[in-house]
């Protein structure tokens, strides 16, 4: 374990990219999922044809081979990407497409009677979904879109395959050097467990206070 202390800001600096990833990742896919949810609840046929084959495609292949496809495949196509870049693009298409779903569950699950309502006073569909709809629809999410956090912070580790030195790759990296495994795979584990415990405290909190308000 003394190389494990040693080695500390090593561990710190890969932490720091899986907690980039996983925030930067879990940012734009709130967007897309919610883009997806609304183009399959209220878009126009051709439109929610699309964004089905979208969500069927990410949900039906693996996280790793999607990562091969933007970061390698697309170099036969003449576009290049960072690793960082490919490994954000990825995990934010993947998670879009699952966190698409819980919000389409939770907009259905906001009783029709408050959207008929707000139609009835005058609210146009626009100001019906920003004002009566959505906020209820990302409390009921909020669990459900939890977990999407955590196994996104999980599996930030595939992206060492693609060359970026997160947690994963950090490991890997001392191990090469060092020829020891299991101190540095036992040491990233307890890292991955610890964030994902302080993530999990932190969303309670966001869940108890949205509670609260309604």
């Amino acid at each position: 374990m003394e190389l494990v202390f040693e080695n500390i800001p090593f561990f710190l600096k890969g932490a720091y990219y899986t907690l980039y990833l996983t925030v930067i990742s879990m940012f734009f896919a709130f967007f897309i999922g919610v883009l997806v949810a609304i183009a399959r609840l209220k878009g126009p046929m051709w439109l929610r044809l699309i964004a089905r084959f979208y969500v069927s495609i990410m949900r039906g292949t693996p996280l790793l081979v999607q990562l091969f496809v933007i970061y390698y495949g697309l170099v036969d196509y003449g576009v290049t990407l960072g690793s960082l870049t490919a490994a954000c693009l990825g995990l934010s298409l993947n998670a879009g497409a699952f966190l698409s779903e819980t919000f389409r569950g939770a907009i259905q699950a906001v009783p029709r009677g408050q959207t008929e309502a707000a139609y009835a006073t005058g609210m146009t569909p626009f100001q019906t979904m920003k004002r009566i709809v959505f906020p209820q629809a990302v409390r009921i999410a909020i669990p459900p879109m939890g977990n999407t956090f955590i196994g996104m912070l999980k599996e930030t580790s595939l992206v060492a395959t693609i060359g970026v030195t997160e947690l994963l790759r950090s490991a890997q990296l001392l191990v090469a050097q060092f020829y020891v495994n299991m101190p540095f795979y036992l040491a990233i584990g307890v890292i991955y467990w610890i964030l994902s415990i302080g993530f999990s405290a932190i969303l309670e909190q966001v869940e108890r206070r949205l509670a609260r308000a309604y």
